[in-house]
């Protein structure tokens, strides 16, 4: 009998990116520790995984201590879409912090390496173009996306002083616009939403101009990326920007999805939404660097296999 490469925890595992992480690292033959309170994921996400022989899941909040045994964390527990966030704020600042808290400590006690997903959201609505990872940001700390925003914010703080104070072994990246299949249908975000409206013939909800800029990244691509961040050698603890530097306008991005679904949808424009950025691209130099990543999945083509699923998987 083989035996596995370690024991991974993936916090949030049964969410959009969660989900396909304790996949890939079930491939790489690691035993997989899922912890999700389904607050914004479902069991849908995982079921494929649940009868694996190294794959366990747990229902548990991260703002309750853990106790397991792990040789890796991988935090990526907190709610990331405005309309999931927005729902209970309180709740998303305290997973952000009191889920960092009860993590980097299970990850003290247990010797583990603990990686955060943090979000591109701490640059707020940047001033620098494209962000770099020395940029401290523009957020306003009292609006309406704070308690993701400032959640994160923390949450690196945390990670940074638990570095420092205790030498835990940690990684911090920032995450720009993740795309692709599970998806949650109704999370509210720009990719999500407009494959929803044009496979349903329904207007494209645009705000503003369409203007904004957003770059897309293929989860596929993302995984890789967080993969070689925990792999990295222990001096390399971030933050570090994964992404996919490709700029595209909103007005680009929802011309290209009604092309390729063959939707006969329009496009309805409403004012833009409060504290909501309008430029976002990330500088993944350091990535290439000290990781050797880059995304190699081209927009049109991720696009395709992300309205495939929707398509089979939630309009059918």
């Amino acid at each position: 009998m083989s035996i596995a490469r370690g024991r991974a925890l993936v916090t949030g595992g049964a969410g959009f990116i969660g989900s396909h992480l304790c996949e890939r690292l079930l491939n790489d033959g690691y035993e997989v520790l899922c912890v999700d309170n389904y607050y914004s994921s479902t069991k849908d996400n995982i079921s494929h995984l649940l009868g694996h022989p190294r794959f366990e899941v747990i229902r548990h909040d991260v703002t309750f201590p853990l106790y397991v045994e792990v040789d890796e964390i991988y935090h990526l527990a907190c709610p990331a879409s405005p309309i999931h966030y927005q729902r209970d704020p309180v709740q998303t600042t305290k997973t952000a912090v009191h889920g960092s808290i009860n993590m980097l400590g299970l990850a003290k006690r247990t010797g583990a390496k603990i990686l955060l997903t943090s979000t591109s959201e701490v640059y707020g609505d940047p001033l620098v173009h494209p962000q770099t990872e020395e940029y401290w940001g523009n957020v306003n700390p009292i609006g309406p996306r704070a308690c993701y925003d400032e959640g994160k914010r923390a949450a690196e703080t945390l990670f940074f002083d638990y570095y420092r104070q205790h030498n835990l072994k940690i990684k911090v990246v920032r995450l720009f616009n993740t795309y692709g299949p599970r998806m949650h249908p109704q999370d509210g975000r720009v990719v999500s939403n407009f494959i929803m409206s044009a496979l349903a013939n329904s207007p494209l909800t645009v705000y503003g101009q369409g203007e904004q800029t957003r770059s897309f990244c293929y989860v596929s691509d993302l995984i890789e990326g967080l993969i070689s961040m925990m792999n990295s050698p222990d001096e390399i603890t971030g933050p570090i920007n994964l992404g996919n530097p490709g700029e595209f306008t909103i007005s680009e991005l929802a011309d290209m999805v009604i092309a390729q679904s063959g939707s006969q949808s329009g496009i309805d424009y409403l004012p833009l939404p409060v504290d909501d950025p309008i430029r976002r691209q990330p500088d993944i130099s350091k990535a290439k660097h000290l990781l050797g990543w880059e995304p190699t999945i081209k927009l049109e083509d991720g696009l395709n296999t992300t309205i495939s699923y929707f398509r089979d998987n939630v309009i059918a």
